[in-house]
C-alpha cells in the first residue's frame, strides 16, 4: 500500500520499524482492530495514555453531551466555560501540592512548555532577569515542540532542528544501570550525579537557572527508575537555589505507578507539575499545569507591574475535552484504578521476570506499577544496536500483540484496567515473539 498523499503515513521512523503504515479503525477495552480485521491486544495503551481501554461507553456520553450543549468556548481573556471551571477544581482536589491555579494546553509538550514559561515569569516578577536555563536529564522525555524538544534527552528529537537550544542543559541519567556498569554503589551513584548537578550550577551561574524537569520514571527514555535518594537530594540542591522544581506526571499522573500521583507515592515537592494522557484517558487532547500556590502568589503579585501572563491556546480548556477529562477522573476515583494498579502490578512484574530473566541475551527486567521494560543485550545474538527491540516488536505484532520498542528495550505499559489473566496473555504473547527472534538467532549459527 502506498503512503496516503497527504497524511503523516510517510514513514517517519526508521526503516527496521516501519515499512508501511499500519491503520488501526477500532478499539474496544484492551484490543483495537485493524482495517484487514485483525485484532491486537494492546499492551502500551495507546501511547500510555488510553488508560481505561478503548470505548469507554462513559466517556463517549460525555463527549456527546458536551458537543451538543457546548462544543466550544474558548478560556481566554477573562472568559471561559462552566465545565473548565468544573475540572479546575476537580484537579485542585486531587492535586498533591498546594494549589494555586491550574493551566490548561492540549499535549503534554504544551503543558511543559508552559511550565518554562510560568518559570520564566515567575523569576520575572522577583526581578531575577537572567534566570532562563532550564536543567533536564539525558534521556528524559518532555516532548517535540521547540522548548520541550529541547529539554528531552534523547538524539533522535535534537538531530535536523537545531536543537537543544543554548539555555536547555541536561544532567546525566539517573539510570541505575550505569551505576553497575561503572562499579558503584547507589549511594556512590547518587552522590555523584548530586555533585555534577552542585558544579553544573556554580559554572553556569544559580542566578541564571529557572528550573530543572524531570520524569519520576523516565518512560520514553526507557523506563529507568532512578534511585530512591536521587530526586529528595536534588530537590534539596534547587531549593537552596531557589531553582523550581518541574515534575513531567505526563505519564505517571492519575494511576499507572499505582497511586494518583507519583509526586505522593516518591514524596517528591514539586513547584509545579503537568499532566496530560490519562487526564483523559486520550479520549480528547487535553493537559495541564497545575501551579504550586507559592509560584501562582508571586506571579499574581508580580503581573501588577510586568503586565498580563502573555501566553495561551484557542483550546486551552476546551469544553468537550474538559467534560471527557472529568469523567475519567471520576472513574479513577469511584473505581481506585490506583489501588487496582497497586493489586495488579505484582502479577505483571512476576509474569515478566518468569518469562524473561536470565534468558538468553536479556539484560534486565524492571518496572513499577503498569509501566515495565524489557531490556535485550545491545549487540549481542548477532544483532547491531537496536535490532534486537525492532525485531521483537515486529514478531510481537504478528503474534497479535501491540508493544513498544526503545532501541533495544521492549516497554509494557498496559492500560490500568487490565486484569491478571489479561497481562498473562499479553506476557505469553511477548514470550513467543522473543522465541521466534530467538529461534533465527539459532539458525544463522
Amino acid at each position: 500500500m502506498a503512503p496516503h498523499p497527504s497524511t503523516l503515513l510517510e514513514p517517519h521512523t526508521p526503516p527496521a520499524v516501519t515499512t508501511e503504515p499500519h491503520v488501526i479503525v477500532r478499539g474496544e477495552g484492551l484490543t483495537v482492530w485493524d482495517r484487514e480485521g485483525r485484532s491486537y491486544l494492546d499492551a502500551t495503551s495507546g501511547m500510555l495514555c488510553t488508560n481505561l481501554g478503548y470505548s469507554q461507553p462513559r466517556l463517549v456520553r460525555a463527549a456527546a453531551r458536551q458537543m451538543a450543549e457546548l462544543p466550544f468556548f474558548a478560556s481566554f481573556a477573562h472568559r471561559t466555560s462552566d465545565v473548565a471551571l468544573a475540572l479546575a477544581d476537580d484537579l485542585a482536589r486531587l492535586a498533591p501540592l498546594p494549589m494555586g491555579r491550574t493551566f490548561f494546553a492540549n499535549s503534554g509538550a504544551e503543558a511543559n512548555d508552559s511550565a518554562f514559561k510560568l518559570a520564566w515569569y515567575y523569576h520575572q516578577c522577583l526581578g531575577r532577569h537572567d534566570r532562563f536555563k532550564i536543567l533536564s536529564q539525558e534521556r528524559g522525555y518532555h516532548g517535540t515542540t521547540v522548548a520541550a524538544g529541547s529539554a528531552t534527552g534523547l538524539d533522535f528529537i535534537h538531530r535536523g532542528f537545531g536543537l537543544p537550544l543554548p539555555s536547555y542543559i541536561q544532567v546525566p541519567c539517573p539510570d541505575p544501570h550505569s551505576a553497575l556498569r561503572q562499579g558503584l554503589t547507589e549511594d556512590d551513584f547518587v552522590d555523584r550525579l548530586v555533585d555534577h548537578l552542585e558544579r553544573l550550577i556554580a559554572a553556569e551561574g544559580p542566578d541564571t537557572i529557572a528550573a530543572f524537569i524531570a520524569e519520576p520514571i523516565l518512560g520514553a527514555g526507557g523506563v529507568i527508575i532512578p534511585p530512591s535518594t536521587y530526586y529528595p537530594r536534588v530537590q534539596e540542591v534547587l531549593a537552596r537555589h531557589d531553582i523550581l522544581f518541574i515534575l513531567d506526571e505526563v505519564v505517571t499522573g492519575f494511576g499507572r505507578t499505582g497511586a494518583m500521583f507519583a509526586t505522593t507515592e516518591f514524596d517528591l515537592s514539586p513547584d509545579l507539575i503537568t499532566v496530560a494522557k490519562g487526564l483523559s484517558s486520550a479520549y480528547a487532547p487535553i493537559s495541564a499545569v497545575l501551579v504550586g500556590r507559592r509560584i501562582m502568589n508571586t506571579i499574581a503579585d508580580g503581573s501588577r507591574a510586568i503586565g498580563a501572563f502573555g501566553h495561551g491556546f484557542t483550546y486551552s480548556g476546551h469544553p468537550v475535552a474538559a467534560a471527557v477529562a472529568r469523567e475519567a477522573l471520576a472513574i479513577v476515583v469511584e473505581e481506585d484504578i490506583p489501588g487496582h494498579v497497586r493489586e495488579t502490578a505484582p502479577a505483571l512484574m512476576k509474569a515478566l521476570a518468569d518469562a524473561f530473566h536470565g534468558k538468553d541475551f536479556v539484560r534486565d527486567v524492571r518496572g513499577h506499577g503498569f509501566l515495565a521494560a524489557v531490556t535485550f543485550l545491545t549487540g549481542s545474538g548477532g544483532r547491531q544496536e537496536g535490532e534486537w527491540g525492532s525485531q521483537v516488536m515486529a514478531k510481537a505484532v504478528a503474534q497479535g500483540l501491540l508493544v513498544r520498542a526503545v532501541g533495544d528495550t521492549i516497554i509494557v505499559a498496559p492500560a490500568l484496567i487490565s486484569t491478571a489473566e489479561q497481562i498473562e496473555t499479553m506476557v505469553a504473547l511477548l514470550e513467543n515473539a522473543y522465541r521466534s527472534a530467538l529461534a533465527e538467532t539459532d539458525s544463522a549459527r
